[in-house]
């Protein structure tokens, strides 16, 4: 397999992981190759046990066991995970509004947030978040609408980025697949940038939430350059050459323990 194979079948992976599903059409313009291309790039992966090929497409396995549970895909570092969302939590007092991104760390941050806390608002895109928070009396929870996503739990797309329009948020708490100094803040998903937009608009600070692994990679769909984010929370496993990286183009970046 080529490097550049290589490289197409792993954002296929991080897009079907995040959208569920794929379509041979949609991902032989978006790479630039054939349909054939697409659907040897499928039956290797099929394969691997990676998805499984549908009618013009593949969809994501034992999705319908994570929806029913409520669990979200990426569990993976879940220390650093936890610890950024206990950084995290530092930053959010009684009485304001915050929005939290669909994601793995995200959703550890609503799990601080349900205890002690009152006249909370929270605006977010996920449902699992909605449930975790939704049963605080302290807590005011908004969901927006959108086309629903079952690997994140989450919804998406234009009506998503619609139900910001208007709104004012003290602290946005954002989710990436990818942080890099050339392409940016990057997603696996097309449809996921007017979300993220809408929410970074609306919101007088924004804390970019990921773990020291996603720093350095990019993912299909580039959002724009760091600095539309305030600060960076990622945990202590972040190189020093990437630290310093940081420093040098003047990101705030915030250490968990």
């Amino acid at each position: 397999m080529t490097q550049l194979a290589a490289q197409r079948r792993n954002k296929i992976l991080d897009m079907i992981r995040e959208d569920g599903h794929v379509r041979v059409n949609v991902l032989a313009k978006a790479f630039d190759v054939t349909e054939v291309t697409i659907r040897q790039d499928l039956e290797r992966m099929e394969q691997e046990h990676l998805l499984r090929r549908v009618h013009g497409g593949a969809v994501l396995l034992d999705t319908d066991n994570r929806v029913e549970s409520l669990s979200v895909l990426n569990r993976d570092n879940l220390p650093a995970k936890q610890a950024i969302a206990r950084e995290a939590v530092k930053r959010i007092h009684d009485g304001e509004t915050v929005i939290l991104d669909s994601g793995s760390t995200t959703t550890e941050i609503a799990k601080l947030l349900n205890t002690g806390y009152q006249n909370l608002n929270v605006i977010t895109n996920a449902l699992n978040i909605a449930l975790i928070l939704g049963k605080n009396p302290g807590i005011s929870v908004n969901v927006t609408g959108g086309e629903f996503k079952s690997p994140t739990l989450s919804l998406t797309g234009q009506r998503a980025a619609d139900y910001f329009r208007g709104l004012h948020a003290d602290k946005a708490f954002l989710a990436t697949a990818g942080i890099n100094i050339q392409t940016g803040l990057t997603y696996p998903s097309i449809s996921d940038l007017p979300v993220k937009r809408a929410m970074i608009e609306c919101a007088d600070k924004v804390y970019l939430v990921a773990d020291s692994t996603k720093i350095g990679r990019s993912a299909f769909a580039t959002l724009g350059p760091l600095s539309l984010v305030d600060h960076v929370i990622t945990d202590s496993n972040i190189s020093s050459a990437d630290r310093e990286l940081f420093d040098k183009y003047k990101l705030k970046v915030i250490i968990a323990g």
